[in-house]
């Protein structure tokens, strides 16, 4: 069992940053891709990023690709989210991931063994 607990989000006005954190229970951190995906009102859940159980290889999304850069620390079972450059469509509730499966399935939300509860970001234009 992982049990995942978002913070960081908030209030931004566009063009600023956030940093979201993901600290992660269980003694298997390690050896799970770690990721993050967005739900907006009225929309479908969509992937953010995600990073293989080393940090060593990375996905994004093309919407944040060059804005966002995601990185774990395992030491501290933690996962985190750097939005930079954020825009009002980035506004959305973010979720943390995990999963035992290869880097490129855990991209699709329904590849995701354990979900966190989320957190809000709302950016304003």
């Amino acid at each position: 069992q992982v049990q995942l607990v978002e913070s960081g989000g908030g209030l931004v006005q566009a063009g600023g940053s956030l940093r979201l954190s993901c600290a992660a229970s269980g003694r298997t951190f390690t050896t799970y891709a770690m990721g993050w995906f967005r739900q907006a009102p009225g929309k479908e859940r969509e992937f953010v990023a995600v990073s293989s159980w080393s940090g060593g290889t990375t996905y994004y999304a093309d919407s944040v690709k060059g804005r966002f850069t995601i990185s774990r620390d395992n030491a501290k079972n933690t996962v985190y989210l750097q939005m930079n450059s954020l825009k009002p469509e980035d506004t959305a509730v973010y979720y943390c991931a995990a999963a035992r499966t290869r880097l490129e399935a855990a991209t699709e939300a329904r590849n995701m063994d354990y979900w966190g509860k989320g957190t809000l970001v709302t950016v304003s234009s």
